[in-house]
């Protein structure tokens, strides 16, 4: 059975990033539209979360690679700035454990200073500024 589906899924696209945004979108409208209740609405979600479902897989399933990356690319191009945004948060959180990081009150340059140093003055190093932080 595996090999069957190994050979089914030679020369097709399969799943990449918005793919995956497609198939969670789409199951969020679809268990959205049941929150909603009944009406026009409710039944238009729905449809419209199957829509994109349907879609998801059918970019998953193709042979025509080409035009797949193609999309996937556009989307990561213009998906480029929240998703830097919310990687530069995540790593800053997981620094917090042993780092602060603070501001230049001057420049607004992040700096990032090892805790348990005591009361330290920073200089920044973009525009050289001097400021007094407990670390």
């Amino acid at each position: 059975m595996k090999e069957k589906l190994m050979r089914f899924m030679q020369g097709r696209y399969g799943v990449d990033q918005l793919s995956k945004v497609l198939l969670i979108a789409g199951l969020a409208v679809v268990f959205g539209s049941a929150l909603v209740g009944e009406g026009l609405i409710s039944v238009l979600f729905y449809i419209l979360g199957w829509v994109l479902v349907i879609y998801c897989y059918f970019r998953t399933f193709s042979r025509n690679v080409a035009k797949r990356y193609a999309e996937n690319q556009a989307f990561l191009t213009k998906t480029y700035g929240i998703r830097s945004f919310f990687q530069k948060q995540k790593n800053i959180w997981q620094q917090r454990r042993y780092y602060h990081i603070y501001t230049c009150p001057s420049c607004k340059q992040k700096i990032r200073i090892p805790r348990g140093k005591g009361k330290i003055e920073i200089r920044c190093p973009k525009c050289g500024a001097t400021f007094i932080k407990k670390s």
